[in-house]
């Protein structure tokens, strides 16, 4: 039987990791964060567990996060989502979905992105594309998005994902089980243009020809409602593509922003009633 590990001093976390003792002890003040037990006479003293945990806030501060959020990160443990149309309407249950079809969500999409590439000033992008084809298919737009934004994702079943680079569309392959592979959606989190649109496709007892796709759809510009979907996107990208983020500070999924206002709340009302309308005069 092997014998339990001896406990660490602090002088052994700081020596194992690499943060500073006084660095430790401002975490524990401000985060509770490491939480050491005390021995006789009131030394800290630490598991092989906080070792790890230690590691793992590093890692996420070297991939963008705040300190803050990199603390919750390593000692909360979620299940990472798998769907940014299930998160939202988990997070924010108000929205209603609406059943639209492919060329009115097509056209919903369009208008998003043409909007963040004319207004947004250093957004964070995401779109769930399904399958690879569909991809190539807005290539243009999207690498056009890329080269001004802070990042730009696709996800996208069967993509061939080349290297990583600045102002590049970062593309990650999503696996025969991925949620995502039913998903279409576009987020822009951007402080001067928020806006997200996504939709599940419905189940079929037959195949459809492509023109006659019917999906279910949320949509917002709520400022909060978009920081849930991209930070949505931003953990699923995390688990098929670590090493997506770029560099350079926290990125806007560390902060909560202010909710949208009432007028932007009716607007969005009304926008819903007109859509609802738009769509059955298609049919």
């Amino acid at each position: 039987m092997q014998p339990a590990p001896s406990p660490l001093s602090i002088g052994d976390l700081a020596a194992r990791t690499g943060v500073p003792i006084a660095t430790i002890r401002s975490w524990e003040s401000r985060y509770g964060f490491p939480s050491p037990s005390r021995a006789g006479g009131g030394h800290r003293r630490y598991a092989e567990g906080d070792v790890a945990a230690v590691e793992e806030v590093l890692a996420h501060r070297r991939a963008g996060l705040s300190l803050e959020a990199a603390v919750r990160r390593a000692t909360t443990a979620p299940a990472s989502p798998r769907s940014v149309f299930a998160e939202v309407r988990r997070h924010h249950p108000e929205l209603m979905p609406q059943v639209l079809s492919k060329a009115t969500l097509a056209a919903l999409s369009h208008a998003i992105e043409d909007e963040c590439c004319a207004r947004a000033a250093v957004p964070l992008l995401f779109g769930g594309f399904q399958r690879e084809q569909f991809l190539r298919h807005s290539q243009a737009r999207w690498a056009e998005l890329a080269r001004t934004a802070r990042a730009a994702v696709a996800f996208a079943h069967s993509a061939s994902p080349a290297p990583i680079a600045p102002g590049v569309l970062t593309e990650v392959r999503l696996p025969d089980d991925a949620f995502l592979n039913r998903e279409w959606f576009v987020v822009c989190d951007a402080a001067d243009l928020p806006a997200f649109l996504a939709a599940v496709e419905l189940p079929r007892e037959r195949p459809v020809p492509d023109g006659r796709r019917a999906f279910e759809a949320l949509w917002s510009v709520d400022p909060q409602v978009v920081r849930t979907a991209s930070r949505a996107a931003a953990a699923i990208a995390d688990d098929y593509r670590p090493d997506w983020r770029p560099p350079g500070g926290p990125l806007p999924e560390a902060d909560d922003p202010a909710p949208a206002s009432n007028d932007l709340a009716r607007a969005s009302a009304l926008f819903d009633r007109m859509l609802g309308y738009v769509e059955a005069s298609r049919t």
